[in-house]
């Protein structure tokens, strides 16, 4: 979302990555959920292929983006800053107790126990692709990433939304799922195919994902 005035809310970026990272950087997440609240930000970007340097260290211990600042508190990891932001606001996380903590379980489960099986087949097929034992350990990872999927998928059912209405376990889920993009293994899947388009859908996912890119478009790399 472009700055209104002068935005209290500022996130870290990557001013560009190639085009398999397009985007997939988490700072999709955080963009999204500023979107669905009409909270407008600011970005600092970073060139993702130099180191970070002391000083974003302070502000991110791992170098990695997103990080987040809003003036009262400053802030790494994704899933705490949709937290965060959540608590903030009812239409990312319920006021009931019950609900809030159904919701913040499904944020942990996306990114505890769904995303380290399908960035495993992520690291296979685009960062290892030519080695021998990538090939090998593939199905093995897949089916591990299946029986997960399955799960979720017996869990969500006929729902829309993970606890039933739209929450920030959404936002991680649906952003979790995307890493798929590049395979059909979601297609056997076809409640989580669906519930990926609703989330992709949602005129605040297509704005979060328009700021991104077009960020990445006017930092195209020039060819020499």
């Amino acid at each position: 979302m472009p700055a209104s005035s002068e935005p209290n809310i500022r996130i870290s970026a990557f001013r560009w990555v190639p085009d398999f990272a397009q985007g997939m950087v988490r700072d999709i997440r955080i963009r999204w959920a500023l979107e669905e609240i009409d909270r407008p930000y600011d970005t600092s970007l970073l060139d993702a292929m130099q180191p970070r340097d002391a000083e974003y260290r302070q502000w991110q211990p791992f170098g990695q983006v997103p990080a987040f600042d809003d003036g009262n508190v400053s802030l790494f990891e994704s899933g705490a800053i949709l937290l965060y932001l959540g608590e903030q606001d009812e239409r990312l996380l319920p006021n009931d107790s019950r609900e809030r903590w159904n919701s913040t379980a499904w944020l942990i489960a996306a990114l505890n126990s769904v995303e380290p099986t399908l960035s495993t087949i992520v690291s296979y097929d685009i960062f290892h692709a030519d080695k021998d034992w990538a090939k090998a350990a593939r199905p093995a990872a897949v089916e591990l990433a299946e029986a997960r999927l399955q799960s979720l998928s017996d869990a969500l059912g006929d729902k829309d939304w993970l606890t039933g209405r739209f929450t920030i376990a959404d936002i991680m889920m649906v952003t979790v799922l995307r890493n798929l993009r590049h395979t059909d293994i979601l297609a056997g899947f076809p409640r989580l195919a669906a519930y990926q388009q609703r989330g992709e859908q949602r005129p605040a996912f297509q704005r979060a994902l328009k700021a991104q890119t077009e960020t990445f478009a006017g930092h195209q790399p020039q060819m020499a």
